[in-house]
């Protein structure tokens, strides 16, 4: 009996000395994370401009989404539709009858689909089409910069990784990007895409033929300047405009996942690479069988931390974008600082920024529901 108190007063112990270590950490996330994430949504409430008025419950969300149902819809088919995906990819897992799961699978996606674009259809046409709006553009904006930055990435990354001379100097200079200060690199990529003739794009571009355009001033999509189509909805793409915030943003991050995708090359067995050549593997065979699939946990890392950067965007794309672009390049995080400084609607923008919020934290889950269990960890 004895012993058993001795031993439970060591591990009271020992848990009180963990809860102690962790209590800086706990106050610190709770004063800067937890109580500004509360005290949003206690504002969203509120009809708040200026100062604090009338409660009025989920109005400014009304508002936003402009219907219940279609909001219902829209979120329940994209979940529908992660849930389609996980049953597509990771159900079928050690099954030998695979065709029932993935059929079933496909099956409920294509339902996912048509269920979430009545809800989008339902609360465009009558919610707020700004912030409505501002989300396809920050998907442009994001489908558009993660994957290349990656790829690019992963390029410059599997090129430093042979014996190049001077690799410790490339490796900085790649960085120098990230490191650099926005405002100033944003400034200087305004006037770089400049949309007089004399300007640096201008030029370059008409070396190839290529007339002079407006760049930042540009509000048309790139599939009506390129093919002439005249396309309405998410369906337009990207203008002009968002492309050339987007090759900012790559070039911004491709060599900051350059040094982690290389401190990941680094961890790689050399001997897997003999192996492989010994068995007659190309370089091709050898990349695509070896290097992408023991860099997938970095690939998934870089992927997940981009996605969510790339929706809470803000300081390059306020510097860059220009009153002629018609919005077309207002990001949602854009959209919710004009709504609270321009408008001075802070319950509204709170509300805005709540929405956002859940977003990113849905695409997270989906992210590590989907894609988690298909990363090689080794």
């Amino acid at each position: 009996m004895a012993e058993k108190n001795f031993k439970g007063t060591i591990r009271f112990q020992e848990s009180l000395t963990g809860y102690l270590f962790i209590t800086p950490a706990i106050f610190l996330i709770s004063l800067f994370g937890i109580f500004p994430i509360g005290y949003a949504v206690y504002i969203s409430l509120h009809r708040w401009r200026i100062r604090k008025g009338d409660f009025q419950g989920f109005e400014n969300y009304f508002k936003i989404f402009g219907d219940w149902w279609g909001a219902l819809a829209f979120l329940g088919g994209l979940s529908l539709l992660v849930f389609a995906l996980w049953v597509i990819f990771t159900a079928v897992q050690g099954r030998e009858n695979k065709a029932p799961f993935r059929l079933g699978g496909s099956l409920l996606a294509i339902a996912s689909l048509v269920i979430t674009n009545w809800g989008w259809r339902t609360i465009m046409a009558k919610g707020d089409d700004d912030f409505l709006g501002s989300l396809i553009i920050t998907l442009y904006y994001s489908l558009g910069t993660v994957p290349t930055q990656i790829a690019v990435g992963l390029v410059i990354a599997y090129a430093l990784f042979q014996n190049v001379r001077g690799q410790e100097f490339f490796r900085m200079l790649y960085f120098l990007p990230y490191v650099t200060p926005v405002v100033a690199a944003a400034v200087v990529f305004r006037v770089i895409f400049s949309e007089r003739e004399a300007g640096f794009a201008n030029q370059f571009f008409g070396m190839f033929g290529i007339d002079p355009q407006k760049w930042l001033a540009e509000s048309k999509p790139l599939t009506e300047l390129i093919f002439g189509l005249e396309l309405n909805g998410i369906f337009a793409g990207p203008s002009l405009a968002l492309i050339a915030i987007m090759i900012f943003g790559i070039w911004s991050y491709a060599g900051y996942n350059a040094v982690i995708l290389l401190a990941g090359l680094s961890g790689i067995p050399k001997n897997l690479y003999e192996a492989a050549d010994i068995d007659g593997a190309t370089g091709w065979q050898a990349f695509t069988n070896i290097t992408v699939p023991l860099l997938s946990p970095v690939i998934f890392f870089l992927a997940v931390t981009g996605f969510i950067g790339t929706f809470q965007a803000f300081n390059h794309i306020f510097v860059m974008r220009s009153t002629f672009s018609r919005g077309t390049v207002d990001v949602t995080s854009v959209e919710i600082f004009d709504t609270f400084y321009k408008l001075n609607k802070f319950g509204y923008a709170a509300a805005e920024s709540i929405v956002l919020f859940a977003i990113i934290l849905l695409l997270t889950i989906a992210n590590f529901t989907v894609f988690n269990r298909r990363v090689f960890y080794g």
